[in-house]
């Protein structure tokens, strides 16, 4: 049995009423393909996504920064509670086999940060935008509708072929060592 492909869906808390339509939409898009949906588990971006994958009929995993599962939001299928603040994020990028980043403030930008330094493909819908030396970073591809977001995640856990920092499969092998 192969296991389901896991996607993070990541973003801001409180969101505007655009980036919480495109959040619940991925969310859909990821249930109807079949694959888990990995959050933080808790309002805004992640609500609307978790809302969107359980109307779907998806499965759906919160990890929350808080010991407290009560504080999830009731849209998840399972509530993680680890107790350990933004430190779980490490865990939402790891548990994902790619990220798709919508709209989002500095919580956000830091998930993007640790998901690409560990390997992890990110797909971003009106995120953050990386440059390095002043040429845009090819780790953080970018999608102009919920469908291309999901499309480009689903296509791309652990995107050996895609675009990657020097890095190989999220396993912390140089690009070059991958085969193809």
């Amino acid at each position: 049995m192969t296991a389901p492909i896991h996607i993070a869906v990541i973003g801001g808390a409180f969101a505007g009423e655009e980036e919480l339509r495109k959040a619940e939409e991925v969310g859909e898009l990821i249930a109807r393909a079949g694959a888990v949906l990995v959050s933080g588990g808790k309002g805004g971006v992640m609500e609307a996504a978790s809302r969107g994958a359980r109307k779907a009929g998806g499965l759906v995993v919160g990890i929350l920064p808080e010991e407290d599962r009560g504080q999830a939001n009731p849209y998840l299928t399972v509530a993680v509670a680890t107790g350990m603040g933004n430190a779980r994020n490490a865990i939402i990028v790891k548990t994902a086999d790619a990220v798709i980043a919508v709209g989002g403030g500095y919580g956000t930008l830091s998930e993007i940060g640790l998901a690409l330094n560990v390997g992890r493909p990110v797909v971003g819908l009106g995120t953050w935008r990386l440059e390095r030396r002043g040429e845009r970073d090819p780790g953080l591809v970018e999608a102009d509708t919920p469908e291309e977001a999901v499309s480009l995640a689903l296509g791309r856990p652990g995107a050996p072929e895609g675009p990657r920092h020097g890095r190989g499969h999220g396993r912390g092998e140089p690009s070059s060592s991958r085969p193809g």
